[in-house]
């Protein structure tokens, strides 16, 4: 069962802990989005003939010291991630996919809850086919009819686009029914991750405030599983 609250990690006025999972195909990009967010290497990832997501498992990031002020004080932010298994998978079948993420949303986010679902998208592959659906229907069964609210879409590989002389407006203008059709579904909640070598560090504070932009829209509300 879903329910909405503010979550404990708010009650303390100089600390604010905002917990993400992450959603996605196969060689997506989840788990090295996800290390891009934590500011660290938590979670195996390389290119590989086979799914190399096997299990979730949950990140935590260092303090991150006066990154957001709020009623005039400055606010401590850590980041948790949840990095799960995609789909298709080279050893899982879709429903062993699907309830390794049930049980590890309730186990992790059980009780402090979840600010937001990421589901994470190579730019440089349409969204296209019943497989590519799979995560969507994921997030909209295990977070319920609340799921637009509290979903937004990371586009990984975002450099193919830059490298093709492409920009973001462009590439949206341009994206196939279905991708349009999902972003209209969660208010154009998007953002583009690129690699850019020694830029990651700005570009990870730069993803984390369009994150909190998305989580101060829903009041800091989150989804607790029970």
């Amino acid at each position: 069962m879903l329910s909405f609250c503010l979550p404990t990690a708010m009650m303390d006025p100089n600390k604010m802990t905002i917990n993400l999972a992450l959603f996605g195909m196969t060689q997506s990009g989840k788990s090295s989005a996800g290390n891009i967010l934590l500011g660290s290497s938590d979670f195996l990832s390389s290119f590989a003939p086979c799914s190399v997501t096997k299990d979730c498992s949950l990140g935590r990031s260092c303090h991150l010291h006066g990154f957001m002020r709020r009623g005039g004080q400055e606010i401590t932010l850590q980041v948790q991630v949840l990095d799960t298994p995609g789909y298709p998978h080279s050893r899982l079948s879709k429903n062993h996919v699907k309830q390794k993420i049930k049980e590890a949303l309730a186990h992790h986010f059980g009780q402090e809850g979840l600010h937001l679902a990421l589901l994470v998208q190579r730019a440089d592959m349409p969204l296209c086919g019943q497989e590519a659906s799979f995560p969507v229907h994921v997030i909209q069964e295990l977070l319920g009819q609340a799921w637009k609210n509290y979903t937004a879409l990371l586009f990984t590989h975002a450099e193919r686009i830059q490298e093709a002389g492409i920009d973001e407006d462009e590439y949206l203008h341009e994206a196939s029914d279905t991708l349009l059709s999902l972003l209209h579904s969660i208010q154009n909640r998007c953002i583009f991750q690129y690699k850019n070598g020694n830029l990651l560090n700005k570009q990870r504070i730069q993803i984390l405030e369009r994150i909190m932009a998305f989580v101060r829209e829903n009041c800091y509300q989150v989804l607790t599983f029970k």
